[in-house]
């Protein structure tokens, strides 16, 4: 049962050089939930995240720790957390299940180790540093839903990095649903359909957010959000994830 605020945990490096950065600051304290930023050095353990029914990834990668980066992503799928990743987080989003569930344990952000055995993630062909760009849905996604159902639609993007086209078929091959492409149908948004809210995109909707006007996937997530923590019975905590975490290892 919920007592007090439902919370989210921002995670990411707070830097002034990353502009989506400042825009969260102003319109977050609108949401309805507490809004906590994580540095991903402070994320050593499932335990750490314990007590916030939504994580949110955040653009400005790569991180000061990217394994605390990808513990939170990991931590939201395995449990039923509620997730959002835009940028950087959809870049790990992706790394993250690649290694843990494709199997694809090399899987690595050139940006981290421009020699990684599996570069998943590669810089684009075009840069999208501060582009307006169009975004196709997947019929039937969840991404699609959260604007009425639409084929298309008009997204801002600030990133340089994206999925690896020599890794795309691996992942349509698996249960990560790419529910997102731009018009030369490279992958822009990845989603799970069998979680309560797990969102990846690397279109950036904090750009277009304002206090008055919050973008719709935003204000999908903080339902999820809000929904985990009203509920009568909650799903798998982190700490219970840490016990289970650690009888694995």
């Amino acid at each position: 049962m919920m007592t007090g605020r439902p919370r989210i945990a921002l995670v990411g490096d707070r830097s002034s050089r990353v502009v989506s950065h400042s825009r969260l600051d102003a319109f977050t304290p609108h949401l309805g939930v507490d809004v906590d930023w994580m540095p991903t050095e402070t994320i050593t353990g499932p335990e750490t995240l314990d007590g916030y029914s939504g994580i949110w990834v955040i653009p400005g990668s790569p991180y000061a720790s990217k394994e605390g980066a990808l513990l939170a992503v990991r931590l939201a799928r395995e449990t039923g957390i509620p997730y959002l990743g835009t940028c950087g987080g959809f870049q790990h989003a992706l790394i993250e299940y690649a290694r843990n569930v494709i199997g694809l344990v090399g899987a690595d952000d050139v940006q981290y180790d421009p020699d990684a055995d599996t570069p998943l993630i590669t810089a684009l062909c075009c840069s999208l540093s501060g582009e307006r760009a169009p975004l196709y849905l997947a019929d039937g996604s969840r991404l699609a839903s959260v604007y009425a159902h639409a084929d298309q639609t008009e997204e801002t993007f600030h990133c340089k990095y994206g999925l690896n086209p020599d890794y795309v078929e691996q992942i349509e091959q698996s249960s990560l649903v790419i529910s997102g492409w731009d018009a030369e149908k490279a992958p822009r948004a990845i989603e799970l359909a069998d979680h309560p809210f797990f969102i990846g995109t690397l279109f950036q909707p904090e750009l277009s957010s304002t206090p008055d006007s919050i973008h719709p996937l935003i204000e999908a997530f903080v339902t999820a959000v809000i929904r985990r923590a009203e509920a009568v019975t909650p799903p798998t905590t982190a700490l219970e994830a840490a016990a289970t975490w650690k009888s694995s290892s």
